[in-house]
């Protein structure tokens, strides 16, 4: 079902080219591995909560680049094996990508009671914010006096 033509949105559109990739993205086969949450904390603030139990800050790597975030997980090997009669936390290596809108930037990170919380901001430069215009006349009307003549 990945036959989507998106190319008469495209000739008709400015700035949408990611559209297909965001759209392939959002599949239903995308990796549920490991759980997260993204919640609005602020006007401008978010946070991605990821579920790592198992992982230390050493196995985790978190990567911002352009629009995209990425967080990489893998564990170092055990020199002895377990004996585990039942393995329930998964500790198999993951990639999670995160696509994130304009102006979003990553502001920090921590990892607490096996979540790892992402903090992100919205900061938009003065330059782009939205700023009221004045309307003034080229010159302001004069009145016109009439001479007695």
């Amino acid at each position: 079902m990945r036959t989507f033509d998106f190319s008469p949105l495209f000739r008709s559109s400015v700035g949408f080219d990611r559209l297909a990739q965001l759209m392939d993205s959002a599949r239903d086969d995308a990796p549920t591995y490991p759980p997260y949450n993204i919640e609005r904390t602020g006007e401008d603030q978010y946070r991605i909560t990821m579920a790592v139990a198992g992982f230390a800050e050493s196995d985790i790597e978190i990567t911002a680049q352009e629009n995209a975030l990425t967080v990489v997980g893998k564990q170092p090997k055990d020199e002895a094996p377990k004996s585990l009669l039942y393995r329930g936390i998964a500790g198999r290596p993951f990639q999670r990508r995160f696509e994130l809108a304009e102006y979003i930037r990553v502001s920090g990170a921590s990892l607490e009671n096996g979540l790892l919380h992402i903090e992100l901001v919205r900061e938009v430069p003065e330059a782009v914010k939205p700023r009221t215009i004045k309307i003034g006349g080229g010159s302001t009307p004069k009145a016109v006096e009439q001479k007695a003549a």
